[in-house]
């Protein structure tokens, strides 16, 4: 199931220091809601982990978070997630850019998801993603 979204979202700091916490995986990443780094493996790639909760059922998701483009002159980040569902057979990816302006940008999120997470319909789903990139954004915003 693909899910694509996007989310404008505000900041007060400098735009350049706006783009230099973006890149910073290890400061970004706690925003999600349910997320964390377990190990830094380069400058531009974590291990991470998150609990999403989905109604009932709370799935665990491992795996990897990349920058896999910057571009320091448009102020825009693009980061790849690759994620495996902790005890089952579901997979989560998603390309994940940020284009970042003068007091804030927005966030274009492009998900695949498959698993148990899929199952439960891609209204769900949707609804879900949407809540924890809304839920994001604003963290974002505060760092």
């Amino acid at each position: 199931m693909a899910v694509v979204l996007e989310h404008p979202f505000t900041l007060s700091r400098p735009l350049d220091e706006s783009f230099a916490t973006v890149l910073d995986l290890e400061r970004v990443i706690p925003c999600v809601e349910g997320g964390h780094v377990t190990e830094r493996t380069s400058p531009d790639q974590v291990k991470a982990e998150i609990i999403v909760r989905m109604g009932a059922m709370s799935l665990t998701y491992t795996g990897t978070v990349d920058v896999v483009e910057r571009d320091e002159a448009a102020h825009r980040v693009v980061l790849g997630v690759k994620s495996r569902e902790s005890g089952g057979q579901g997979h989560a990816s998603a390309t994940v850019e940020f284009n970042l302006s003068e007091g804030g940008g927005t966030i274009n999120t492009n998900a695949q998801i498959t698993g148990k997470a899929a199952s439960m319909g891609e209204g769900v789903v949707f609804g879900v993603l949407d809540a924890m990139i809304k839920d994001f954004a604003a963290k974002l915003g505060d760092l």
